[in-house]
């Protein structure tokens, strides 16, 4: 039961809770169950960046629709103080018929409307799972022991391996593992030491040839510079300590040796070399944001609370653009984004592929008189209100009342 206007003032907190909800109201009707979606996810830079669509767009399904709330508790009713009162403080029948119910109030409201415009955004993505193997060859010091080769069976193919033990799930963004090959390792001679374990020192068998070394090479001692001894300021000399008096020292790098052991097969002289399948799962995506002309000029807060709809959600081994009867723009767009798969690369396999649209819906109203104009948002299929700050404080044509109740 609808309640008359309030008699008494609110309270100060009251009037701060009231101030403060009213930028951002919500509907207080049913509310239409729809699937979430995170219509935050769509940035401003995308929408701000995409190209304006200037043809048929399908038909709103989210046209301005606002009820009016329930009112306070606490209200009271104000008894008008003239003829039309009786005795007992209640309003005559003729008094009744001057007042406004909420309909005829709509139809004020509806007379200065002056546009009202779709600021949808549209997002289609296409998510393409697929299954990448290559192979490589992988070797290491070999010291011995049996070998898993040719000889105990044939070597599986690459896409032989039953990896469904490792199958993640779909479209994850990214996973790899590594697998060995059954049956393909095989031995060979290192060839950094052509299966010797030893290379010449670099130092002191610099100028011999591949696979010649001296040992037992000596260098001139750096600190006798050859003598043996060690001479002072005094006339005296004293024997040497870094060369022991014989004027050379053995080679730093190798210690006359003449050799090295091998870096690359660790003296053992042979190499084991293995095949290693690299499988990767992975989700290429493509993304296309469409927005109508007046999508711009929306408040960044709006697309941010703003939530959308999925459209359309297909699956399959390979999607096909999605057919609306109702819409040869949905019909383009959905067209637009299939022709924009990403490319597969030879060594992959496409497993499934997953086509989706949906629409962030936000209807701009912009109200007018005498040439002054003010806009509020209604902002997904929720009907949510968001009015901007400067109405009513510097636009009140005596309307206030009449959307008094939009603020609680």
């Amino acid at each position: 039961m609808e309640q008359p206007l309030l008699s008494e003032k609110r309270s100060e907190t009251e009037e701060s809770e009231r101030l403060r909800s009213y930028q951002y109201v919500g509907r207080t009707g049913s509310v239409i169950p729809t699937t979430s979606l995170a219509g935050a996810e769509v940035s401003i830079k995308e929408i701000r960046s995409a190209t304006s669509f200037s043809g048929h767009y399908p038909p709103s399904i989210h046209a301005p629709f606002i009820n009016s709330p329930e009112p306070l508790p606490n209200e009271e009713a104000i008894l008008h103080q003239g003829p039309y009162t009786t005795d007992y403080g209640t309003y005559s029948n003729d008094f009744r018929r001057q007042l406004l119910d909420e309909v005829e109030i709509r139809e004020l409201l509806i007379d200065h409307i002056h546009a009202v415009e779709d600021c949808n955004v549209y997002v289609g993505t296409l998510e393409t799972f697929l299954e990448e193997r290559e192979l490589v060859s992988e070797t290491e010091p070999y010291h011995g022991g049996n070998i898993d080769g040719k000889d105990k069976g044939p070597e599986l193919g690459l896409w032989d391996l039953d990896l469904r033990s490792q199958f993640p799930a779909l479209y994850v963004p990214y996973k790899e593992t590594r697998v060995k090959i059954l049956r393909s390792e095989t031995v060979e001679k290192c060839s950094g030491c052509a299966g010797r374990g030893d290379i010449a020192c670099p130092t002191c068998n610099a100028d011999q040839e591949p696979g010649f070394y001296k040992q037992n090479q000596m260098s001139r001692c750096p600190a006798c510079y050859g003598r043996g001894l060690i001479a002072h300021r005094d006339g005296s000399d004293t024997i040497c300590t870094n060369c022991d008096g014989k004027g050379k020292i053995p080679c730093a790098t190798c210690g006359s040796r003449g050799l090295l052991q091998c870096k690359t097969c660790h003296g053992s002289g042979s190499l084991s070399t293995l095949k290693i399948a690299i499988i990767k799962w992975k989700t290429l995506s493509t993304r296309k944001v469409s927005v109508t002309s007046g999508a711009a000029l929306v408040p960044d807060e709006i697309f941010h609370r703003a939530k959308g709809v999925q459209l359309c959600n297909t699956q399959a081994s390979q999607c096909s653009p999605a057919f609306f009867a109702d819409s040869f723009f949905l019909n383009q767009f959905s067209f637009d984004v299939i022709q924009d798969r990403p490319f597969i690369p030879p060594t992959a396999w496409v497993i499934c592929e997953r086509h989706m649209i949906s629409v962030v819906p936000v209807t701009r109203v912009t109200m007018s008189r005498h040439r002054q104009f003010f806009s509020f948002y209604i902002v997904g299929l929720s009907r949510e209100v968001y009015l901007k700050d400067y109405y009513p404080a510097r636009f009140c044509w005596g309307l206030c009342p009449c959307l008094e109740w939009l603020k609680t």
